[in-house]
């Protein structure tokens, strides 16, 4: 059973970055999600890492901005975010779990969450 923590959110300006950690304790051997939350609005896929790292998948929304890695030595996750907009603005939440591939973007199938970390881009 494994247990996820995320950390490094906070407050930025419109452009800016922020990179957020995933660190996990337990059985981690499984695909790394990452989504986000904003008030009123169902929760959102963002991005995703398989573990070994050789199948990459992102939102339409982040791609070319957001860059998601783990480092499985650290049992750590990474969501390094670039060119912040006001838009970004959410709890971001990571989250694991062991599933076929083309369920990756489905928050439903991951098993493991943690307790989100909120991210405030100010424009």
């Amino acid at each position: 059973q494994a247990q996820l923590a995320e950390s490094g959110g906070g407050l930025v300006q419109t452009g800016g970055s922020l990179r957020l950690s995933c660190a996990a304790s337990g059985r981690t051997s499984s695909t790394l999600g990452w989504f986000r939350q904003a008030p009123g609005k169902e929760r959102e896929f963002v991005a995703t890492i398989s573990w070994s790292g050789g199948s990459i998948d992102y939102a339409d929304s982040v791609k070319g901005r957001f860059t998601i890695s783990r480092d499985n030595a650290k049992n750590t996750g990474y969501l390094q975010m670039n060119s912040l907009k006001p838009e970004d603005t959410a709890v971001y939440y990571c989250a694991a779990g062991t599933f076929p591939p083309n369920y990756c973007r489905d928050w439903r199938v991951y098993g493991y969450w943690g307790q989100g970390t909120q991210v405030t881009v100010s424009s």
